[in-house]
């Protein structure tokens, strides 16, 4: 048996996405690397893969962002 008990990191009334489970949870039930979020509303995170999806394509469709060769990188080839 642990001696202390880990908190998760969060407050109620936010709203997750738990990857692991699956669903939407409020406030932190679940460990941070498995949640997206926090969101304001359960609509807003019940949506969260949908909200990732959209940013990786922004983000794979800004050529700012990404070297002409598809290397990684900003505009200035850090």
């Amino acid at each position: 048996m642990a001696l202390f008990k880990r908190k998760t990191a969060g407050k109620p009334g936010e709203w997750y996405y738990c990857l692991e489970h699956r669903r939407v949870e409020e406030g932190p039930q679940c460990r941070a690397a498995n949640r997206l979020g926090p969101y304001t509303t359960p609509e807003e995170a019940a949506r969260a893969i949908e909200t990732a999806q959209a940013r990786n394509e922004e983000w794979d469709e800004d050529d700012a962002r990404w070297h002409e060769d598809g290397e990684g990188g900003d505009a200035q080839g850090r």
